[in-house]
């Protein structure tokens, strides 16, 4: 059986593959495969190993054909899969959970420490000469001991991130569709709705998946409701926040910052955002460990191995 990786990937998961016997080919270079080419290798296959950068429609699916079994999704989120027409066709769904809930909540207290604290800009100043001596009103950012926190999204990685604030003893507010019995216990957290974290935090982590339900989640309202002293952190999927409202709320300062990994129109980022000294802009490295990459890429093989061996998987979406 064939199956068909969508970009060069680390050597364990090829390995794992071929150690089952499968037929393995794999576009060759660390880029997204265009979409004639991936139209073409695609035929025939019984697994199709994706990246969150891929469309894996209708079209994609009927080009792989009646063989195809699995998409096994490189990446927790998988709105890059048409999942209803999977369902439809009885092909299985995969993602990789888990694994990078550490590593993604570290780089969320990352961009937050780093927008908060002017790092990015500072750094740079220093880099240019333009250090002479220490001034009091030199780089002023904001503290984050004992203030709030908003976590939009309180599943594996929000509540890891949320986790971590213990250390500042902040107070933290949580979205969620039922109560985080963890987040409740060891930081007293409160659940609340969206209007209320979005009023009463000083940072706000969004973490939530990219749904018809949370595409622009905060727009204009939210960002005009948020405190003029509030940072905002995006390590979820870019489109939640209405990038262009965004650029205008930094603009005319509605809050002081934003740190973000991912973009609306992911890898074009909104005009004018790169000239703004008040947002740090990171190229989606979330999960950009090697120890965490490479058991995502192997997660991925062993969920294709185990599905066209007649095996349940065990990270099923659908």
């Amino acid at each position: 059986m064939k199956v068909f990786i969508t970009r060069k990937v680390f050597d364990c998961a090829v390995d794992r593959l071929r150690s089952a016997g499968l037929d393995v080919d794999m576009y060759e270079r660390d880029e997204r495969i265009p979409r004639e080419e991936l139209l073409l290798r695609v035929r025939g296959t019984a697994g199709i190993f994706s990246f969150l950068h891929d469309r894996i429609d209708a079209e994609v699916m009927d080009s792989a054909g009646e063989h195809l079994q699995i998409i096994a999704n490189f990446a927790v989120g998988y709105d890059n899969i048409d999942i209803d027409e999977a369902k439809r066709r009885g092909i299985v769904v995969t993602n990789t959970p888990g694994v990078l809930t550490d590593a993604t909540a570290e780089l969320a207290w990352a961009l937050l420490l780093s927008t908060a604290r002017l790092i990015v800009p500072a750094d740079r100043f220093t880099r240019e000469g333009k250090f002479t001596g220490w001034s009091p009103t030199l780089m002023l950012g904001m503290g984050i001991t004992g203030k709030t926190l908003g976590v939009i999204g309180a599943g594996r990685i929000g509540t890891a991130m949320a986790l971590k604030s213990k250390g500042f003893e902040m107070r933290v507010l949580y979205t969620s569709r039922r109560d985080n019995e963890l987040l409740n216990r060891e930081l007293s957290a409160i659940r609340v709705e969206l209007d209320t974290l979005v009023e009463e935090s000083d940072f706000i982590s969004i973490h939530t998946s990219l749904t018809p339900e949370t595409h622009h989640l905060i727009g204009e309202r939210e960002l005009r409701m948020m405190k003029r002293d509030c940072v905002l952190v995006n390590t979820a999927r870019g489109a939640v926040i209405d990038e262009r409202a965004l650029l205008r709320a930094l603009r005319e300062r509605w809050i002081f910052g934003a740190g973000l990994d991912v973009y609306e129109f992911e890898p074009k980022i909104t005009e004018g955002l790169c000239e703004l000294e008040n947002v740090v802009l990171l190229p989606h490295i979330g999960s950009a460990t090697r120890e965490v990459r490479e058991k995502m890429a192997t997660m991925a093989a062993e969920e294709i191995c185990r599905v066209l061996s007649g095996k349940e998987p065990i990270n099923r979406v659908v």
